[in-house]
């Protein structure tokens, strides 16, 4: 539930701080406070609301074992997200943002295959066998690759939801997403239309103090998914083993009673032969 300590701290973060009047955008107008010295003030009191609801939907989404992809390339911002999210082992982009991550995956995903083949190399022995100029030529390839692509190494397959800062900085991520109908969540300034994503997030999207308590709370959430996803597995793992020990027993039920049922076919059986028989030792006599 929303508390006053997370509005003060929001409050401290300078969370509150919008773009310039002259930079808003008219979308933004229910999430805006108040106007001081040309400033937009972001009402943290909604800030604080949906919050809230993104941490839950991203705890959910987690829960059921999907991954949620972080995008933040500005620089405010990078570094934060590279740090915190890869400490709960999500998938993350902080570099430039590549053409087609969401819309051609499959490229993209050859792109990861490709780093997986040069390590093979590096392990098998391969590069033993090569010359110096194609090791450093390989050696270059696989540095480029980690940069734009490493973060998204264990992302088999489409996210399913992205957690974006900026969307007017990410506006190709945007797109790729609302394309795929792929659900978004985001850190919206004043100067960026909120109809976009799916859960708005109004906050100062370019105080790195803003983005960091915000990046927080949502892997605070993601960590208490992934917890109860554990808890969820062992359970189902322990009711498996049940199913399991009730149908076998179920088994040796239906077994007898297929070895009955199979006894009486018999007996039927030799007594539809006998009439057989006998029918026919009548129609000779006749």
């Amino acid at each position: 539930m929303p508390t006053r300590t997370t509005f003060n701290e929001l409050l401290e973060t300078g969370a509150h701080f919008g773009h310039l009047k002259s930079k808003w955008n008219p979308a933004m107008a229910p999430y805006i406070y108040a106007e001081k010295n040309g400033i937009h003030i972001i009402d943290l009191n909604k800030t604080v609301v949906k919050i809230d609801e993104a941490a839950e939907a991203l705890k959910q989404i987690v829960r059921s074992g999907r991954k949620v992809l972080f995008v933040a390339t500005k620089k405010q911002a990078k570094d934060i997200v590279a740090e915190k999210i890869k400490a709960i082992n999500m998938p993350y982009v902080t570099e430039r943002w590549p053409g087609g991550m969401l819309t051609n995956f499959a490229t993209i995903r050859k792109s990861v295959r490709r780093m997986s083949q040069i390590d093979k190399m590096t392990s098998d022995g391969t590069f033993t066998n090569i010359s110096k100029r194609e090791r450093l030529q390989f050696s270059r390839e696989r540095a480029k690759l980690e940069i734009n692509f490493g973060s998204i190494a264990d992302l088999s397959r489409l996210p399913a939801a992205l957690f974006i800062v900026d969307i007017t900085k990410e506006h190709i991520a945007v797109a790729e997403a609302k394309r795929l109908n792929i659900p978004t969540f985001a850190i919206v300034d004043t100067n960026s239309n909120p109809n976009l994503v799916d859960y708005v997030i109004p906050a100062n999207d370019d105080a790195s103090t803003s983005i960091s308590y915000i990046i927080d709370l949502m892997a605070a959430a993601i960590k208490e998914g992934l917890s109860d996803r554990k808890m969820d597995k062992e359970a189902g793992n322990t009711e498996e083993a049940d199913t399991k020990e009730f149908s076998k027993e179920e088994a040796e039920e239906l077994a007898d009673g297929a070895v009955i049922k199979g006894g009486k076919d018999s007996s039927e059986d030799e007594e539809k032969g006998g009439a057989k028989k006998r029918r026919r030792v009548t129609t000779a006599k006749k």
